[in-house]
């Protein structure tokens, strides 16, 4: 068996960067049968050829290296596991990623410590994203699971969609005599979804996130729905409109919600949203390429339409038109239109039209980095466009964490976990100040005189 691998000219061409030297094909020879079985049998489940197959494993591989391992480590046991962890990331904990998009809420709860147990997400190139970046093919539409077949986790994240309910949603919606918000069938009835999978679940934490219209739509009756619905539920809400501007370079305005359960945590839960972070702000021009590609350049049509189009607004007393900010500030909004015409983020150049951000700078935007595109330049705005900041996510998650560990230390009496040496005796605690019934131990043990060291968990459950 041989297979010919020419994976950059269709990878680089539908991506943002040209890697040099790189025209060549592989040749794949004598691969040995197991591999050609699993190579065939791969590529006709996904339906594609082999050579799309054997490219997208490779990607898959090196997002793999790139990635933190999931606990526990190989050869390690759970104690030395979790120390690690806690030391470099905060309390470990689990959590579900529905509406995925490419993997935003992901990449920022792992970076405190969260693992990932499942992930569900309908559109086809945003699960093509996400395959590249984290190795896991998404679940599909979540209406089509069985909230019984999700596993059990601590935290569930979901940035349900926010178009019934975005500012340039529903005027899109209500122009084309479309229904907006609840009323909306495919999208706009998503959050009942994700209170069917609560309610079955019962997840210590909920972790949502939404446009900052959310609040106002429908005259406000959108957001008592959702608040009623959370407190029916018996979780303790608390919302938030943090703007991303602190972490990245734009101005980017979501509501987020952080809820948890009563019935876990009662009534008080210390929790508060971050602040802003102290070092200096990002600055746009931090995220800009040095040489952009002269593609992203406006043709003279389209630069003179945005010109009069802002012209006849302005005249009309609107503030609609194309933005071109400072490069030493921040953006505007980067929305998933992004790719019609770049209007809403313009990048002067010195004797020519202005440009439209490239796809990697959109990724740098929304505190993506470098990371590889594999989708079309359309396929890459709109998910950039509406995705969240992993960032912002990370802040708030690191605040989530503290009310585990306080969750914790209020249950086992002011200790995260409390254990007793080889040899430990009662005597000897009691001259201590020890052997009380905090100890994290059955009373059975305690009753029997054997004093087993607990090993602290591979992950923390707080139900």
């Amino acid at each position: 068996m041989m297979i010919a691998l020419r994976p950059w000219d269709k990878v680089i061409s539908c991506g943002v960067r040209r890697v040099p030297n790189m025209a060549e094909s592989f040749l794949l020879r004598d691969l040995p049968p197991e591999l050609q079985e699993w190579i065939g049998a791969g590529a006709s489940e996904r339906r594609e050829s082999r050579q799309e197959f054997v490219r997208a494993a490779l990607y898959e591989a090196r997002a793999n290296r790139m990635t933190t391992p999931p606990l526990p480590f190989e050869g390690e046991d759970s104690a030395t596991v979790v120390t690690k962890r806690f030391a470099t990331k905060g309390l470990p904990f689990s959590f579900i990623d529905l509406f995925a998009g490419i993997g935003g809420f992901r990449i920022g709860l792992e970076n405190v410590g969260g693992r990932c147990l499942f992930t569900s997400e309908w559109d086809r190139w945003s699960q093509k994203t996400y395959r590249a970046w984290f190795g896991d093919v998404p679940h599909g539409d979540i209406m089509a699971i069985p909230p019984d077949q999700i596993p059990d986790h601590d935290v569930l994240a979901a940035g349900f969609p926010c178009q019934p309910f975005s500012i340039a949603g529903v005027s899109k919606k209500r122009s084309l005599g479309r229904p907006d918000g609840f009323q909306c069938e495919k999208q706009g009835n998503l959050f009942f979804r994700i209170a069917e999978i609560v309610e079955a679940k019962r997840p210590p934490v909920l972790f949502l996130e939404n446009v900052k219209n959310l609040q106002s739509h429908d005259q406000g009756r959108t957001w008592r729905v959702i608040k009623d619905t959370l407190e029916g539920l018996d979780y303790v809400v608390f919302k938030d409109v943090i703007d991303a501007k602190h972490w990245v370079p734009q101005h980017r305005e979501r509501i987020y919600l952080v809820c948890f359960d009563r019935r876990t945590f009662g009534s008080e839960i210390p929790f508060e949203f971050p602040k802003p972070p102290n070092e200096q702000a990002p600055k746009l021009t931090d995220i800009l390429e040095g040489r952009p590609d002269p593609r992203y350049t406006l043709t003279d049509h389209l630069w003179s339409y945005l010109q009069e189009y802002a012209k006849r607004h302005q005249a009309k007393g609107n503030g609609f038109g194309f933005g071109m900010p400072d490069l030493d500030g921040v953006s505007r909004t980067l929305s998933a239109r992004y790719f019609k015409d770049g209007s809403e983020i313009l990048i002067r150049q010195k004797n020519k039209n202005p440009r439209r951000l490239s796809p990697l700078e959109c990724a740098r935007l929304m505190g993506f980095g470098d990371r590889t595109i594999v989708v079309s330049d359309t396929q890459a705005y709109r998910q950039f466009g509406n995705a969240v900041v992993p960032g912002v996510i990370s802040a708030i998650g690191n605040q989530i964490n503290a009310v585990l560990a306080w969750h914790l230390a209020k249950r086992n009496g002011d200790c995260l976990v409390r254990e007793r040496r080889p040899g430990y005796t009662a005597a000897e605690g009691k001259g201590a100040g020890r052997g009380t019934g905090n100890d994290i131990k059955s009373g059975r043990a305690r009753r029997s005189g054997s004093n087993p060291i607990r090993k602290r968990p591979t992950q923390v459950h707080l139900g």
